[in-house]
């Protein structure tokens, strides 16, 4: 027999009235900034950003600097910085917002265009993966061709000279504990970063790095890498000496909080995560367990579920409404053979 006005009336109120506690979902995407020495199109890069693509459910960017490799070696971290800047703002799937995955060098960026980015999008989380956020004591390794033998010659002269910085990206963030002086006055780009500059720290860098909803560390347990590995969590040695590594909560960036780390963390947005590996050793069932959680779809709900009783009465409105046009589990009874 055919449903009544009445009935079908009464499913789309209920309906309409079912959907309104059902989680909307939106999908926030993310963008990956590889390593030193790398590229967007290298299979690595591409297979790491494809896997959090499809685990996540949330559209992954690779941004490429320049032609890549080459450029992250040789252009300075500021410029680097600003390339990505410009095309965060220029691309309109970010523009609600987006997080950011950073790969060793690559997270140094991040955080640049984070504190940097005038104009730019929001950042909602960033998830560093083996960064040199505090510096690093040692230029990473190259190898034997010949890029690797003109970057050892300029890490013979002075790293903190014009020349060398304009040169060469990792010495950017080139911290040699027992040369802070120089490099306070001769480092262009960790020491703005770090908001270290006694006299010209800036309130903003802090305030849009504290607008982070969550900063995941992942430090590397055997980094040979970064010199001290601590660095991934902000830890470093202190000025003069190479004999210990504070961790970051003594240290003054932290005790401080020239850029926030310190309201971040008391917020608990803070997580320090270390895994075992190398340097960017990470496996995938890692990826998935510290990475894909900060990128997944989250829930938007104008009417959230909250409690049991809450449960209960979402249950007995949907058993009602399928009661009421005949298709609760009595009507399965409908469908059996003599």
């Amino acid at each position: 027999m055919a449903s009544s006005p009445l009935r079908r009336s009464t499913f789309f109120f209920f309906a309409i009235f079912i959907i309104t506690l059902i989680p909307f979902v939106h999908s926030v995407p993310f963008i990956v900034l590889h390593g030193i020495g790398d590229k967007c199109t290298n299979g690595g890069i591409s297979q790491f950003t494809e896997l959090l693509s499809s685990w996540s459910g949330s559209q992954g960017y690779c941004i490429e600097i320049g032609d890549g490799s080459w450029d992250s070696w040789t252009m300075p971290l500021m410029e680097q910085t600003a390339v990505v800047c410009e095309k965060v703002k220029n691309m309109s799937e970010l523009s609600e917002g987006y997080s950011i995955v950073g790969l060793s060098q690559g997270n140094v960026i991040g955080r640049g265009v984070i504190e940097f980015c005038d104009g730019g999008p929001p950042v909602k989380n960033f998830i560093s993966i083996g960064g040199p956020h505090a510096g690093t004591a040692s230029i990473p390794l190259c190898g034997s061709g010949w890029l690797c033998i003109l970057i050892d010659s300029l890490i013979k002269s002075e790293v903190y000279s014009n020349y060398v910085q304009e040169h060469l990206a990792p010495s950017g963030y080139l911290k040699i504990p027992t040369d802070i002086s120089d490099y306070i006055k001769g480092c262009r780009f960790l020491p703005k970063l770090n908001n270290e500059i006694v006299g010209e720290r800036n309130s903003t860098y802090k305030e849009r790095f504290t607008s982070l909803q969550n900063l995941i560390l992942i430090m590397f347990e055997h980094d040979t890498i970064l010199i001290p590995k601590e660095t991934s969590w902000f830890g470093y040695y202190p000025d003069g000496t190479f004999d210990q590594v504070l961790p970051a909560q003594e240290t003054k960036l932290y005790t401080e909080d020239w850029i926030g780390l310190k309201t971040l963390d008391e917020e608990g947005k803070v997580k320090f995560i270390n895994v075992s590996g190398n340097h960017l050793q990470i496996t995938k069932s890692e990826m998935k367990q510290y990475i894909v959680p900060y990128l997944e779809d989250k829930a938007s709900v104008e009417l959230m579920v909250a409690d049991s009783s809450s449960h209960n009465l979402l249950s007995w409105m949907w058993n009602f409404l399928l009661e009421t046009v005949g298709l609760g589990e009595d009507r399965l009874l409908l469908h059996k053979t003599n």
